[in-house]
Order: C-alpha cells, then structure tokens, then sequence
C-alpha cells in the first residue's frame, strides 16, 4: 500500500499500533521498529502491556523520511531527521534547506560538464571530423604526450602541469631512458578531460567549479558521457521532487502539527 492511502486523520496521540502505522505510512511492521531502532522516528510510548503506541507524528515521520531517502539517500535522511528533531526550529528549517542547495550544486556540475561536452561536439561538426581534436589526436587510443596535448589544446605545457595540480587531468606517468624522470603521457581519458577542462576554462568557468565538473563525469565512468549525464539530470529531477513532496510532511512535524491527512484527489 502506497503512502497516504490509509489516513488516520483524528487517531488520538499515542493510540496507534505498530500495524497501523505500517498500513498509514507505506512501511512493513519490521522496518517501524527497524527506523524506530535507527532513531528516525521518537521513541514510541510503551503502554502497560509492553506494546508500542504510537501517534500521528510517527506516520509523519515515516512519510517524511521516505521522500527524503529518495531524495538524498537513507544515511543523509536518518541523519536530517534525527538532528531536525532535537535542534531549534531556525537550524531544523536550515538542515533541509541544506539538502535543496546540494541538489541544485548537482544540477549545476551536470549542466557545465553537458555544456563542456556539447561545445566539443559543436567544434568538430565545424570542422567536419565530429571531434574538436585533430585526428591525429583524437580518442582512438592515441596516447599523447604534454607537447602534443598542449598544443591540440591551444594552451602551454605549464598550464597542463597546473591543472594536473589542481586535480582537474590525470596523465600517466612512465619512466624516462635514464629512470631519473617520469614523463606525462595522457591516455584517451585523460585527453577527454583536458578537453573538458580547456572548454569550461574558456568559457570563464572557475578551477574549483571545474574540478567538482571533472570529478562528476570522473563518476559517471560510462563510454557516453552525455548521455549519462542526460540520464543524471532526470535523476536529480526525480529526487527534487521527492524532496518537494517531503516538505509538507517536515513542516507539519518541525511545527507540532502532526495531522495526518489524505493527499489530494487526482
């Protein structure tokens, strides 16, 4: 049974069994005790009997923690409950305002590395290979030195040796002839970064920006990027919204109105 299917609208505090807040809330009788154990929901009251009581802020949690485990995860969202529940009302509302900011951040990467990636593929429709990197160059197992990347990029060697500081490239390193040095070579990956980087540089985007970029697609670890990342903002999508239809049920709780009600008619 889905949530909300089984309101409980004007159940008297405490009044509640285990199976009843398992029906109202969508959860099994084993995961109310389980998410009571972890601390997501307050102590139940023990009647005289030794069963659990509960009331309709437990149903209210119990909704509230299913949106927010689609939302960020069930560690995060056990995390956000326990701390909003024991914090004053100011830095209750800040910790789940928190978790909107850290999804629009997600949103953000995704987007500049899409945008990264579209600006590559439009510089090789224009120069009618379908790549912005000559041929001789391109991600076909071509393992480039500094030099050569340097120079397919249209920037310095220094400047590839400050973004592999910055953590934004990744070369390999191999042994020199003589074993006192080992040179740059970048694989095709590490090309595709480069070239990543060289596009959100240009487009005036900042090193640490940049970074959290790379280390998104560095994630994303697929042979279409673009299409994960496609994939990656419907997610984050899906996750906001179950954020949004979480927030009702936080507010409620984080005021003292626990009132279980029906969701709306469709």
């Amino acid at each position: 049974m889905g949530v909300g299917q089984e309101p409980v609208t004007g159940a008297v505090r405490g009044s509640l069994r285990t199976s009843d807040v398992a029906r109202a809330s969508g959860w099994s009788v084993q995961q109310v005790r389980d998410l009571e154990a972890l601390g997501v929901l307050p102590p139940a009251r023990r009647s005289a009997n030794g069963y659990r009581a509960f009331g309709d802020e437990h149903v209210l949690a119990l909704r509230a923690y299913r949106g927010l485990a689609a939302a960020v995860g069930p560690v995060v969202a056990r995390r956000v409950l326990r701390d909003a529940r024991s914090s004053p009302l100011d830095e209750a509302t800040a910790l789940v305002s928190a978790l909107h900011v850290t999804l629009a951040r997600e949103r953000d990467e995704a987007l500049a590395a899409r945008r990264a990636l579209l600006a590559i593929r439009a510089e090789g429709a224009a120069t009618g290979s379908g790549d912005a990197t000559p041929r001789s160059v391109q991600d076909d197992g071509a393992v480039l030195t500094i030099t050569e990347l340097a120079a397919a990029l249209g920037v310095r060697a220094s400047t590839l040796r400050f973004w592999e500081r910055e953590g934004l490239v990744a070369p390999e390193r191999v042994a020199t002839r003589s074993g006192a040095v080992s040179a740059r070579r970048y694989p095709p990956p590490a090309v595709r970064e480069a070239r990543v980087v060289a596009a959100l540089r240009s487009a005036g985007y900042r090193v640490p920006d940049v970074r959290r970029t790379v280390e998104a697609l560095r994630r994303l670890d697929v042979a279409d990027p673009l299409a994960a990342l496609d994939a990656r903002l419907d997610a984050i999508a899906a996750r906001t919204l179950a954020l949004l239809r979480a927030g009702d049920d936080i507010a409620r709780l984080l005021t003292g109105k626990a009132v279980v009600r029906s969701p709306p008619a469709a």
